[in-house]
Parts: C-alpha cells; sequence; structure tokens
C-alpha cells in the first residue's frame, strides 16, 4: 500500500496529480467534515502537505500519530510548531531559493508602483483623465533610502534590485553580516527612521508578530513608504491603517496580509495603497520548481534517503 498523505492548503493540479500517483492523498482542506476525515483515516497518515500559511499545531498532529514528515509548498514556515516536531521527530522541510527571484520581483515591483503612483495613474488612464489636464508628479527612487528588514535570501535579491535602480540600502537583522557593504543599523526603530522605503524580507511566526507597529511607522515619517512581501503577521495592520489615515506615512505596497484571504475594506479604499493577492511566487516557473521540492523531499523520505531541504 502506498504511504497516505493528507492535504491542508489548495494546491494546483501539477503538484496534486503526482502526488496521486505515488501516495494515497486524503484532501484536508476542502473536507467539510474534517474530524470525521481524521477519525477515519488519521491513524494512517504518515505525510503532511501544506503552504506556508498553513498551520499545522498539535492539534492536529495529536490525531495523526504515525505523521513523520511535513512537507512546506513555501518558504516560511511559520504556521509549523516546530519544537513540537523537534520531539515527535517529525520532519519539516520548505520549498527556499527556487521563489527568491519572483518574491524580490515583486518587491521591486511595489516600490515603484508605489513610487510612481502607477495604480493611480492606470486607474485615471481608464477612466479618461489624460485628456482633460495635467498628471500629479510622483517620486523618483533613484538617490532614495531603501531599508531591508531581514536580509536573507529574499532580502539580499531585493537590495540588489534596487541597487540598480540607484538606491541606497540598509538593513535591520538579529546581527550584522559579514562580506555585506550595506549599512547595518542596530534597531528597527533606527533603520525606519533612516529609510524613505521600509521593505519587510524577514520571517513571520510569533517571534515578528507586530514587529513593524505604531511607533515604528511613526518613525518611518510622513513621505516613508512601507513595502511587505513576507508574512502578514508581521505589520500591525490597525496601526498601519491608522498611520495611513492620519499621513503619519505616505503609502503602502502589500502582497501579503494578516488574515488573508481576507483585505480590511479600509485597504482597500485608500487610493494611495497598492494591494495584491499574495503573488510573490505565483509563476508557472516558480510554482512548478516548487511543487517538484515538495515531491522530492517527499521521495526522499520514504525512500530513506536524506531530504533535500530539511527545515527540522
Amino acid at each position: 500500500m502506498p504511504p497516505e498523505i493528507l492535504l491542508i492548503a489548495p494546491l494546483p493540479d501539477f503538484i496534486t496529480q503526482p502526488l496521486a500517483e505515488r501516495y494515497t492523498v486524503h484532501d484536508y482542506y476542502h473536507t467539510v467534515d474534517k474530524s470525521g476525515l481524521l477519525a477515519a483515516v488519521g491513524e494512517r497518515i504518515t505525510g503532511i502537505v501544506g503552504v506556508g500559511g498553513s498551520v499545522v499545531g498539535a492539534a492536529l498532529a495529536d490525531r495523526l500519530p504515525r505523521l513523520q514528515i511535513i512537507s512546506v509548498h513555501g518558504v516560511g514556515y511559520d504556521g509549523v510548531a516546530l519544537d513540537y516536531c523537534r520531539a515527535r521527530g517529525i520532519a519539516v522541510t520548505n520549498t527556499p531559493d527556487v521563489l527568491t527571484d519572483d518574491v524580490a520581483d515583486i518587491a521591486l515591483a511595489l516600490v515603484l508602483m508605489t513610487s510612481r503612483g502607477l495604480l493611480i495613474a492606470n486607474r485615471a488612464l481608464h477612466a479618461g483623465d489624460w485628456a482633460r489636464g495635467a498628471r500629479t508628479l510622483t517620486t523618483k527612487i533613484g538617490g532614495r533610502r531603501a531599508g531591508i528588514l531581514g536580509l536573507g535570501r529574499i532580502g539580499k535579491a531585493i537590495a540588489a534590485r534596487l541597487v540598480a535602480c540607484g538606491m541606497e540600502i540598509g538593513y535591520h537583522g538579529r546581527a550584522p553580516q559579514a562580506n555585506v557593504s550595506y549599512a547595518y543599523h542596530g534597531s528597527l526603530m533606527d533603520l525606519a527612521a533612516w529609510c524613505d522605503y521600509l521593505i519587510v524580507a524577514c520571517p513571520g511566526g510569533n517571534a515578528t508578530r507586530h514587529l513593524i507597529h505604531a511607533g515604528v511607522l511613526a518613525a518611518l515619517g510622513s513621505t516613508g513608504t512601507l513595502v511587505n512581501i513576507a508574512r502578514g503577521s508581521i505589520v500591525d495592520e490597525p496601526a498601519l491603517i491608522d498611520a495611513l489615515e492620519k499621513g503619519i506615512i505616505k503609502t503602502v505596497g502589500l502582497d501579503v496580509f494578516e488574515h488573508e484571504p481576507t483585505v480590511p475594506a479600509k485597504l482597500l479604499a485608500m487610493p494611495q495603497v497598492v494591494v495584491l493577492p499574495h503573488i510573490g511566487s505565483a509563476t508557472r516557473e516558480t510554482r512548478g520548481a516548487m511543487g517538484q521540492l515538495v515531491l522530492d523531499n517527499f521521495e526522499a523520505h520514504y525512500a530513506g534517503r536524506a531530504l533535500v531541504t530539511r527545515v527540522v
């Protein structure tokens, strides 16, 4: 009998079909009676596949006594209870590297869209405003300062793109990095006060929840822009909305939200706000490569080989 796997997130056919060919897949995500499904098959489940925002805590894992591996289709794994997995000897994998460039491209796009007012210009053109008069001038990004919160793989890729646009880069993280020429800022508040564009590229999870709060936004200031391509939980959304309404910051570009897929109505109503539906890695090439890593990790695990991209 093939191993039995629990699917806890919506995934495209080019991932689910090969999974179904190799394993017995139970669709937990789309099942209405989830408790009933777990009662029926929980004791036979040895693998879970989810996405970066999927939650795998003790409440679910306790009902899967034979669980051996959790494969995350995404670079983030903040919804997985890692300490619990370590204690039970459950392997956790993710899909790093393959999505770095696409996510960095979206960060650059959000910087350009917010600075140059591209969404507003597009709407004005469709409304027939071009022929009715002069357009509002916007902001050049060359010569401006970009502060990157989290200079990991994606943060470095974002920095390289912004340097090519003539921006000055600073960053904040747990510690200064060797062989990095960008200016290190010892606190997030210092980075926010220094930069024109604050770009969030750090991991999600409890350690970074609401790291971008009202004080950080005040330090960023009335000419500042916030860009988040990491996790929605990192930004205190009510504080962000208040800062935008009061002009404490200038604008924001978001690809992630605190309670996805729900986006606060107030954010949607603000003309200076650019929002995208979490599409950082959403290209055929990258999603295909991510899916292949999920498959490769499962195959390695069930064949008794070393995992390709092991987290725990």
